[in-house]
């Protein structure tokens, strides 16, 4: 209920918001008010209704809406319409004119615990219980919102924007316009260890088997993280996905990426610019990503991979070897799509190969009796 009150003060004309996201303006009645944008079947009479498919177009019938949002060269008759050529560009303008942010005033909350030597900039807002440590800085107009922890020597950019339980840690550098949101983790330790002799992992790798059966227990040694991690401008990072500090060198995530819920990124990784990380995506330690990249939900990397730039790899795809640039990938192992297809294509003839094997099989044998007779 109070989200809607908070929507309706904001009100545009049809006109102020065809000017905004720049589509052909098809108007039939006069003095329309739009106070909220919703699928036809829930919108009513001060609500832009968006018909963005073919089902919601057919939906529009039952519309009590004044106006609709429609893909470029959809007519209608009785109700107003703006046209325009990427229907989901145009939602996303639509929605930031009535997003409500986060409540975050300029000023810090009494219950915050702030080093004396951090560096706070101009306009910030600091929430609840937020913890900033020694020597970190924090640039003009960020906010900070309650429960967020920041390490030591922490250089966090202008214009971000920390959701609630964040935790960054020492000596991260977080560029300009960078969203974290709920529960996120950037700069914890990488799962790196080491034993005292070759174990399993390493024969298994090395000579393609386990060899040995040797019960004895070897001390497991842990290689600490003294790298740290590098978020560069406009990146955002989706709820309880971490980032995990490099061993030596930084992991770095490049300009523009956007990376979804629960991700993980280990140790020592380099993602470009403009990718795009989809929800459950694991990358192992090591891993070089081209910019532009797609990893969509649930894709799996081994650890020492490169993928080139401009590649697609597909959902669940199992990764275990690197691939070129413009490289479309999927399977479990990965391979390049078209071989993916290939190959079910074939599995979907083996039955029919299989009944062809049988019946020459049969024609062999009644031929050998033939001949023995």
């Amino acid at each position: 209920m109070g989200s809607k009150l908070l929507n309706e003060t904001k009100a545009y004309s049809l006109n102020e918001i065809n000017s905004i996201i720049g589509g052909i303006l098809n108007e039939v009645q006069d003095n329309i008010v739009i106070k909220r944008i919703s699928p036809p079947k829930l919108a009513d009479e001060e609500t832009l209704a968006l018909a963005l498919s073919e089902e919601e177009i057919e939906n529009i019938a039952d519309t009590k809406a004044r106006a609709v949002l429609v893909p470029l060269g959809v007519t209608l008759d009785n109700i107003s319409t703006i046209e325009v050529e990427r229907p989901r560009l145009a939602m996303m303008k639509l929605i930031h004119l009535f997003y409500i942010p986060p409540d975050a005033p300029t000023g810090i909350h009494p219950s915050a615990i702030i080093h004396a030597e951090a560096t706070i900039g101009k306009d910030v807002s600091i929430g609840a219980n937020v913890v900033i440590g020694r020597g970190s800085e924090i640039g003009d107009h960020t906010k900070v919102l309650a429960n967020v922890v920041i390490g030591k020597n922490v250089k966090i950019g202008k214009n971000c924007l920390f959701h609630a339980c964040a935790c960054i840690g020492d000596f991260v550098k977080i560029g300009n316009q960078v969203i974290l949101h709920h529960g996120v983790s950037i700069g914890a330790d990488g799962f790196s260890f080491v034993t005292e002799n070759p174990n399993n992992i390493e024969v298994a790798k090395q000579e393609g088997q386990i060899k040995t059966d040797n019960k004895q227990q070897q001390r497991t040694f842990k290689i600490p993280s003294i790298g740290s991690v590098e978020i560069c401008d406009d990146v955002e990072i989706g709820a309880n996905a971490t980032v995990d500090r490099g061993t030596i060198e930084n992991t770095i995530i490049g300009k523009g990426t956007k990376i979804d819920n629960l991700v993980m990124i280990a140790h020592n990784c380099k993602v470009g610019e403009n990718c795009l990380i989809v929800s459950q995506v694991g990358i192992a330690g090591s891993c070089v990503i081209g910019d532009r990249v797609v990893l969509a939900g649930q894709v799996g990397l081994a650890d020492h991979l490169e993928i080139g730039a401009d590649s697609i790899v597909m959902a669940q795809s199992g990764v275990s070897k690197s691939f070129a640039k413009k490289s479309i990938i999927f399977g479990t192992p990965a391979m390049p799509r078209k071989e993916y297809v290939r190959q079910q294509k074939n599995i979907g003839l083996i039955a029919d190969m299989l009944k062809e094997v049988k019946a020459l099989r049969k024609e062999i044998e009644e031929l050998k009796q033939e001949k023995n007779q």
